[in-house]
């Protein structure tokens, strides 16, 4: 008999903000978007919406110094190579062969049953069907944030108090545009080696981006906040 477990990482726990209201989780925003009928969902094109950014798997660099703490968000190899991404004809030189590029924002596993099966000649394995789901915030106009550059350091930084070392987050704040969201699906077949059935789902809520808060997770307090133009801020 197949059943369906669903197993939240520490993604999906820490992007609650602690005792403060937290952004909607991505997974909540995506599929409530995606229940909508085509009508209703391009209706929706330019709202305003909120994430959580992931950082725990990576990309967030912090250092105190004396009283600061100087945080840095890469962005450098945040390209999203999707097909609906890519531009094959792109000048290097002045744009990127990925037009979109990519925030991290949730991940989810689901544990979907198992089933017997003989990979291996005379050898029956239990075979596991797992899926994930990993959610991202799309975006085209990072260049509206700073410089078009090669330094592998370009990101979103940000000066913050010392005493917030180890529980800062980033939100992004942007607005839905077309195709509004996306979805593409990866599927790896089981074998003797690797008796799972895995199948990888990354999901995308595209959307203009409108800011790049830095916030305390311990209060939910915002920090600094990054707008266009800026690719820093400070905070006291």
């Amino acid at each position: 008999m197949f059943f369906l477990r669903c197993v939240f990482t520490a993604t999906a726990v820490a992007a609650f903000f602690g005792p403060a209201q937290a952004a909607d989780m991505a997974e909540r925003q995506y599929t409530q978007l995606a229940a909508l009928p085509g009508e209703s969902l391009h209706a929706r094109a330019g709202q305003r919406f909120e994430v959580d950014v992931d950082l725990s798997v990576g990309g967030l660099d912090a250092e105190v110094d004396g009283e600061q703490l100087k945080v840095l968000y890469r962005m450098a190899f945040n390209q999203l190579a999707e097909g609906w991404s890519w531009q094959p004809l792109a000048d290097p030189a002045v744009e990127d062969y990925y037009r979109f590029k990519f925030l991290p924002l949730q991940s989810v596993t689901v544990e979907r049953g198992e089933y017997v099966h003989e990979d291996k000649i005379g050898t029956p394995q239990q075979m596991k069907v797992n899926w994930r789901y990993d959610y991202f915030l799309a975006f085209e106009n990072l260049y509206d944030f700073y410089a078009r550059t090669p330094d592998d350091d370009a990101g979103f930084s940000a000066s913050l108090p010392s005493g917030v070392a180890g529980h800062v987050g980033m939100r992004a704040v942007a607005h839905l545009v077309e195709p509004l969201i996306s979805e593409s699906t990866t599927f790896w077949k089981a074998t003797h080696g690797r008796p799972v059935d895995f199948t990888l789902k990354k999901r995308y809520l595209v959307g203009h981006l409108d800011e790049i808060d830095f916030v305390d997770t311990a209060s939910g307090k915002v920090l600094c906040r990054i707008l266009p133009g800026q690719s820093n801020c400070s905070a006291r």
